[in-house]
């Protein structure tokens, strides 16, 4: 064989490398949770659906860590304020964090209530109903990150639940006005988180990269920006993760996020100003003082999606596990700590095999986020008499 040829099965082979051994890390995973989960419940009664069931939840961890963390990481990547290599690190560590941490006690199995687990015949339908929403949304999801496209994994899961509750309830087995204002939310939630980037973007201007002495008014304004999101993570911080440990009002817990967020502005404002004071007065050196809060930021949300995504693959696990260790069909189920631990170590492995390309997607290969971010992409003029439109 000429070395030509040889060189061109070389170069054909190369690409499918990587996906070989990213395919390889994930089965070794699934066989992994598959072990675990005979070694421990090995002598129960239906202990094959349980193993079943583990495999399925872990198989679909690891898509929601594939494709849904990539919303949290990707404008940090797009806008220049961490690479690629330290977003997939923060987001394994705060993601896996958030779902061992802060994840719930309790998970609604019965997604928002969309079907009536009263009109399911009998305990094995309930199981199986289970395991065919948790492999419909995991195989969804899959497909999904083989196109780059980022999907919500709450929308495929409440599907599954829905598709698989009808093909074995019938129709009346569905609770359509739920139905109904979920589907409402899927279009709500959107408009409203663009609404609010956009009154942000537009404070940010007005108040920042208008301004003739750009500086100065970073000065003002960054700390008291920093604290609001402060403000806003700790309070949610406080009501999901300590709850554990910690019972304590809606009230009581905005009190303590102003604490935190004033005890942070204080810290904050010395360091802003004493960094601004060594910058240009343009929108790239204004630019460099964001690059501290959107990291942090992009760590608070990832670990507020482990805390609450990591349901959407131990949810119907865990029902599975209460309905096969004896309590039947439950429309709320405890989570033990192995079932969340599955979901925990599958989303940050999945983010870790395939996660690159989806926040690569949510990062840089869209227009918003890829022109150098948050304040690069408005140029020319900042006074006050020329203003670029909104």
């Amino acid at each position: 064989m000429e070395l030509s040829n040889i060189k061109q099965i070389e170069d054909a082979t190369r690409f499918g490398r990587p996906e070989l051994f990213r395919l390889g890390i994930g089965i070794i995973f699934i066989a992994g949770v598959m072990l675990f989960t005979d070694f421990r419940f090995g002598n129960t009664t239906d202990n094959t659906m349980l193993i079943v069931a583990a495999m399925i939840g872990g198989y679909m961890a690891m898509n929601i860590g594939a494709n849904d963390v990539a919303n949290n990481v990707g404008p940090a990547v797009g806008s220049k304020a961490l690479t690629l290599t330290g977003a997939i690190l923060l987001a394994v560590v705060f993601e896996g964090a958030g779902a061992l941490i802060a994840g719930g006690d309790v998970v609604d199995t019965i997604r928002k209530g969309i079907i009536d687990p009263s009109l399911i015949a009998d305990r094995d339908t309930f199981i199986w109903i289970m395991m065919a929403a948790l492999l419909a949304g995991a195989v969804w999801l899959n497909i999904a990150t083989a196109m780059g496209a980022p999907v919500s994994t709450t929308h495929s899961i409440v599907g599954g639940v829905l598709g698989a509750g009808i093909a074995a309830g019938g129709i009346d087995i569905a609770n359509w006005s739920k139905v109904a204002a979920i589907s409402a939310s899927w279009v709500i939630s959107p408009v409203l988180g663009g609404l609010i980037a956009a009154a942000f973007l537009y404070l940010i201007k007005r108040t920042i990269t208008y301004q003739s002495d750009m500086t100065r008014a970073a000065k003002r304004m960054v700390p008291l920006l920093v604290a609001l999101m402060v403000m806003a993570f700790s309070t949610y911080l406080i009501l999901k993760g300590l709850k554990k440990v910690w019972r304590i009002d809606f009230q009581m817990a905005v009190m303590t996020g102003l604490f935190f967020a004033t005890a942070i502005y204080l810290l904050v404002r010395p360091v802003i100003e004493k960094t601004a004071d060594r910058l240009p007065n343009s929108k790239v050196g204004v630019n460099s003082l964001f690059t501290a809060p959107l990291i942090f930021a992009a760590a608070l949300l990832s670990f507020a999606h482990g805390a609450n995504d990591v349901a959407n693959a131990v949810g119907p696990l865990a029902a599975i596990n209460e309905a096969i260790s004896g309590s039947g069909i439950v429309q709320k189920a405890a989570v033990p700590l192995w079932v969340m631990m599955v979901g925990a170590f599958g989303i940050a492995l999945g983010l870790a095999l395939y996660g690159p390309k989806l926040i690569k997607t949510v990062g840089s290969n869209h227009r918003a986020g890829s022109d150098a971010g948050l304040l690069h992409r408005h140029g020319g003029c900042h006074h006050g008499h020329h203003r670029h439109p909104v």
